[in-house]
C-alpha cells in the first residue's frame, strides 16, 4: 500500500526540509503567519476532520442497514436502494480520506475501509474464493473483521454488489453474497464509528492537534502542526493525481488501464475523486488555510481556488463508463485536464503556498507508490 501513507502517520513532515521556494520566501522575510494558526488548527479540526468522520460514519451505518434489508427482502428495488447507499459512502468517505494521518492509520483502519489499488488482484481472488465457498462461519462481521484487508473493504462490498454474480442478490433470500456483503458494511461501519469516536473525545486526539506544544502527543509548536496539514494537502492533491487518475490514463489512451480505476464496477470513479477534491476545498477553505499566507504572498491561494475548482467541475461531467470515456475524444480530453490540473495542484500546495509560508511537507514523492 502507499507509503507515503506511514511516512504521514510518523509525522515526517519536516519543517527543516525546505524547499527551494521555501528558503526563498524565508529569505525574503515572508513566512508563517503564526496569528492566524491557533483558529486554523481549531476550524481544521472542529469544522472539517470532525464532521467528516461523523459522516463518514452515519452513510456507513445507513448502508449496513440497507444490505440488512437487501438480504431480508431482495427485490430490485432493495438492491437498488443498497447500491445508492454504497454510492453515498463512497462520497463521504472520499471526502475525509484525504486525512491520512491521526487515528485513522492505526490499526490499518484505513485500508480496513479501503483496500486500493490491487494491482495484482490478489485481493479480488480472495473475494471471489470467499463467495464461492460459502461458508457460513464467514458471514459475520466478526469473522470479516478478523480476515486480511482486501475481504473487508469497500472494494470487497462493491464487488458483492456490482461483481460477476451480483444478479442473485434480487431474488435470493437471505444468500450468502448478501449476508457477506452486509457483515463488511457493518466491519466499515464499525471502524468509522471507532474513528470518529477517537476524534470527538474532548481530551484525545482533537485537543493534542488544537493546542501544540508540551502537553500535546502529536505537535511541538505550530509550525509542526502546520506542516501537518501542509502535508494532508499535498499528499491528498497527489493521490488525486496518482491514484485516481494515473491508475488507468497518463495521457496515452493505447496504454490506458480502464479497470484499474478506482470503483468502476459501480461507476463511482468520479463520485470518488470529486469526493477528494470536496475533502481538499473543505481543508483548504473551512480551515482558511490562505490566512496562514503573509499579505503579499495572497496570489498563491487565488491560484489554489482556482485549480480546486476547476478539478471539481469538471471530474463529474465525465461519463463514469471508463472504458467509453477512454475511447471518446472529448471526454479523454476533460481526463487529461484533469491531469494537468491535478499536477498543477500538487506544485501549487507544496511549493507555491507551502514555500510562501516558509514551510514544507518534508516528503518525497519518490516513496510513493
Amino acid at each position: 500500500m502507499r507509503h507515503w501513507k506511514r511516512l504521514a502517520a510518523s509525522l515526517l513532515f519536516t519543517v527543516s526540509a525546505l524547499s527551494v521556494h521555501a528558503q526563498d520566501a524565508t529569505a525574503n522575510g515572508a513566512g508563517l503567519n503564526e496569528a492566524a494558526v491557533p483558529a486554523t488548527l481549531r476550524k481544521a479540526v472542529d469544522d472539517v476532520i470532525r464532521p467528516g468522520y461523523r459522516a463518514m460514519h452515519d452513510s456507513a451505518s445507513k448502508l449496513t442497514v440497507a444490505m440488512k434489508a437487501l438480504c431480508a427482502d431482495p427485490t430490485a428495488a432493495t438492491l437498488a436502494s443498497a447500491q445508492s447507499a454504497f454510492g453515498d459512502t463512497v462520497k463521504s468517505w472520499s471526502r475525509i480520506e484525504i486525512v491520512d494521518t491521526g487515528p485513522i492509520i492505526d490499526k490499518n483502519r484505513f485500508e480496513h475501509i479501503l483496500f486500493y489499488p490491487d494491482r495484482k488482484g490478489v485481493g479480488l481472488k480472495q473475494v471471489q474464493a470467499l463467495i464461492a465457498k460459502a461458508d457460513e462461519k464467514d458471514a459475520t462481521v466478526e469473522a470479516v473483521a478478523g480476515k486480511s484487508v482486501a475481504l473487508m473493504s469497500m472494494t470487497a462490498l462493491e464487488y458483492v454488489l456490482y461483481g460477476t454474480g451480483s444478479d442473485v442478490l434480487a431474488s435470493q433470500k437471505q444468500g450468502f453474497r448478501c449476508r457477506y456483503g452486509a457483515a463488511v458494511a457493518g466491519n466499515i461501519e464499525n471502524t468509522a464509528k471507532e474513528i470518529a469516536d477517537e476524534w470527538d473525545a474532548p481530551d484525545g486526539v482533537q485537543k493534542s492537534w488544537k493546542y501544540p506544544g508540551k502537553s500535546s502527543d502529536d505537535f511541538m509548536d505550530n509550525k509542526e502542526a502546520v506542516t501537518a496539514l501542509l502535508g494532508i494537502l499535498v499528499h491528498g492533491a497527489a493521490n488525486v493525481r496518482d491514484q485516481r487518475l494515473e491508475s488507468f490514463y497518463k495521457g496515452d489512451p493505447a496504454s490506458a488501464r480502464p479497470k484499474m480505476a478506482i470503483y468502476w464496477r459501480s461507476a463511482n470513479t468520479w463520485t470518488s475523486f470529486t469526493g477528494n477534491v470536496e475533502g481538499l476545498k473543505a481543508l483548504w477553505e473551512k480551515a482558511d488555510m490562505a490566512s496562514l499566507l503573509p499579505a503579499d504572498k495572497r496570489d498563491a491561494a487565488a491560484k489554489i481556488d482556482r485549480l480546486l475548482n476547476e478539478l471539481a467541475a469538471t471530474a463529474p461531467t465525465i461519463n463514469p463508463d471508463i472504458e467509453k470515456a477512454l475511447g471518446d475524444d472529448a471526454e479523454r480530453a476533460k481526463l487529461d485536464k484533469l491531469l494537468a490540473v491535478s499536477r498543477d495542484l500538487t506544485t501549487a500546495f507544496s511549493d507555491e503556498y507551502g514555500g510562501a509560508i516558509g514551510l514544507s511537507a518534508g516528503f518525497s514523492f519518490a516513496d510513493g507508490d
